[in-house]
C-alpha cells in the first residue's frame, strides 16, 4: 500500500499542545505499511505519532488479526496472547483488590470484556466503555448488554472507586481532555490504573523502529516513567506505585521479530524478552508498566 502522502505531515507538529523534535522514523508494520514519525514533547517528554490520522483512524483497526478486538486463538501470536491474557487477568485482580477502597469499577476501553467478566464474578459493580462495535458486542455477551457502553465518559453521571485503562491511553486522540474526565470520575479515594508500553525498556531499544509496541498510528502517544509522571503532574495527579507486566516483553518481541522479517525468530524473541526482564529487575524498565495513580 502507498505511504501516507508527505503533504499530510506537519513540519513542526503539535497535537493537544504537545510539540517537540523528531526522534524516529516508523512504519505501520501491522497493517498498511505506511510511514510515520515519532516526536518528543519538549515539556513532558511524551512521544507522539506524526501524522495522527484522526479522521480515518478507524481503518487502521479494520483487521481480523487485531487480537484485542477478537477472541482469536488460531495463530501462534493469538494463542500466546490468550495465555498471557489469562495470567494477566489474575494479576490485575490481585492489584485492584489491594488498592481499591470500593467495589465500583469502570474499565475504559474494555475490549472483549474478559477483565470485567472476572471482576464481576469477584463481586465488583462493573461498567465497560468500548467504542469498537465488534469488541463491544462480544463483551456485552459476557457481562450484560447494559454493562458495556459506547457513550463518552463526560456523559456518564456517576463516579468510580477504580478506573482502569489496560493498554488504552496510548490510543486516545483527545488525551488531555480524557485525563481530566478520568480524574473527575473518581470518587474521593478513587484510584486510576493505567497500563502502557514503556519505550525505555531493553526490548524497545533493541528493536528500535521495529518495536511492535510503537504500533503506529494506532498508538498515538508513547510513554516512559518520567514522561508519565510529568504528564500526570500537569493534571494534579501523582503516581503511587508502578508494577510490571512481565509477559508483554515476550509477546512484543515475537511481533517485533515478525516485523523484522524473521519468520523463525521465536528463539531470538525469547532471548530478547528474557534479557529485557532481567535488566528491568534493577532499573524497573519493563516492556509494559502498570501505574497506580491518585489525585493529589
Amino acid at each position: 500500500m502507498k505511504n501516507v502522502p508527505r503533504e499530510t505531515y506537519i513540519e513542526n507538529p503539535s497535537y493537544e499542545g504537545f510539540s517537540g523534535i523528531k526522534k524516529l522514523d516508523l512504519k505501520d508494520y501491522f497493517l498498511t505499511q505506511e510511514n510515520f514519525e515519532l516526536y518528543e514533547d519538549s515539556e513532558t517528554g511524551v512521544l507522539f505519532t506524526n501524522p495522527q490520522p484522526l479522521k480515518t483512524l478507524d481503518k487502521y483497526y479494520e483487521s481480523k488479526n487485531y487480537i484485542s478486538h477478537t477472541d482469536g486463538k488460531k495463530t501462534i501470536f493469538e494463542r500466546f496472547y490468550q495465555v498471557a491474557k489469562t495470567i494477566n487477568l489474575n494479576n490485575k485482580f490481585n492489584l485492584i483488590n489491594d488498592v481499591a477502597k470500593g467495589k465500583k469499577i469502570l474499565d475504559y476501553g474494555c475490549g472483549v470484556g474478559d477483565f470485567l467478566e472476572l471482576m464481576q464474578q469477584k463481586g465488583y459493580d462493573v461498567l465497560g466503555m468500548e467504542p469498537n462495535p465488534t469488541a463491544r458486542t462480544i463483551a456485552q455477551k459476557k457481562i450484560g448488554e447494559s454493562k458495556v457502553v459506547s457513550i463518552e465518559l463526560k456523559n456518564i453521571q456517576q463516579k468510580f472507586d477504580v478506573i482502569t485503562l489496560w493498554h488504552v491511553l496510548e490510543h486516545i486522540p483527545n488525551l488531555n481532555e480524557t485525563i481530566i474526565e478520568l480524574k473527575n470520575h473518581l470518587t474521593e479515594n478513587g484510584v486510576l490504573i493505567i497500563a502502557v508500553p514503556n519505550h525505555e525498556s531493553y526490548d524497545a531499544k533493541y528493536y528500535g523502529k521495529y518495536w511492535a509496541a510503537y504500533d503506529v498510528p494506532r498508538h498515538l502517544w508513547h510513554f516512559s516513567k518520567n514522561s508519565m509522571e510529568k504528564l500526570l503532574d500537569n493534571f494534579g495527579m501523582k503516581i503511587e506505585n508502578i508494577n510490571p507486566m512481565k509477559l508483554d516483553s515476550f509477546y512484543v518481541s515475537l511481533l517485533s521479530e515478525k516485523y523484522k522479517g524473521n519468520k523463525l525468530g521465536y528463539l531470538s524473541a525469547i532471548r530478547v524478552a528474557l534479557k529485557s526482564n532481567y535488566f528491568a529487575k534493577s532499573n524497573g524498565e519493563y516492556s509494559s508498566l502498570i501505574y497506580t495513580i491518585k489525585a493529589r
